[in-house]
């Protein structure tokens, strides 16, 4: 089993990756529990792969072992792509999901069903043993709801509908990574690293 860095405190996400990333051999660890602290680490990018490879450099350079880093987030095309980048911090530094959802449904109030069109973007910044970089990204469409439904997922899943009508919190965690931003984002680094792991 190889220990791979997840450049992330998020337990969610740390849950997510593990799921797919156990079948290739890897073990996920959070830096916490790697003892590094990327606490200083600013994610100053423009974009989700930016953030992202920033976020990879900083827990290479610190541990000196395998890392994946993610950045990802919710693009709603009636806000011009808001959240996007500052999807965590959408509505303050110490804000809870609840906070955030309750921003997001504030601003599109007034917005039309039809063009509640949003997407999660996940991208991924893998930095293997040897310093090879392998990036990968992935998408999600679907709709901002009217009001949230479900208990499970965090962030804004309660409030992103996908195809047929479903939130992304009334899903199991198998249907859930099936069609996930997050899920084929990592898909896809899966490819790339049986090819890089041989």
């Amino acid at each position: 089993m190889k220990d791979f860095i997840i450049a992330s405190n998020n337990s969610h996400k740390v849950e997510e990756l593990n799921r797919i990333l156990k079948p290739l051999g890897i073990n996920a660890m959070t830096a916490k529990q790697a003892g590094i602290d990327l606490s200083q680490v600013e994610e100053t990018g423009s974009t989700f792969a930016e953030n992202a490879r920033l976020k990879a450099v900083s827990a290479f350079e610190l541990s000196k072992m395998p890392v994946v880093a993610d950045d990802s987030g919710l693009v709603v095309d009636a806000l011009n792509g808001a959240p996007g980048v500052y999807s965590a911090r959408y509505a303050g530094e110490n804000a809870t999901d609840n906070d955030k959802i309750n921003k997001l449904l504030s601003e599109m109030k007034g917005v039309q069903p039809s063009d509640r069109t949003a997407s999660f973007v996940c991208s991924i910044c893998c930095i293997l043993q040897d310093g090879r970089m392998i990036e990968v990204s992935g998408k999600c469409s679907g709709h901002i709801a009217l009001e949230p439904k479900g208990s499970g997922g965090f962030g804004y899943d309660p409030v992103f509908l996908i195809e047929g009508g479903k939130s992304f919190a009334q899903l199991s965690d198998v249907e859930k990574d099936k069609i996930s931003h997050r899920g084929n984002a990592l898909r896809r680094l899966k490819v790339e690293l049986e090819r890089a792991l041989g």
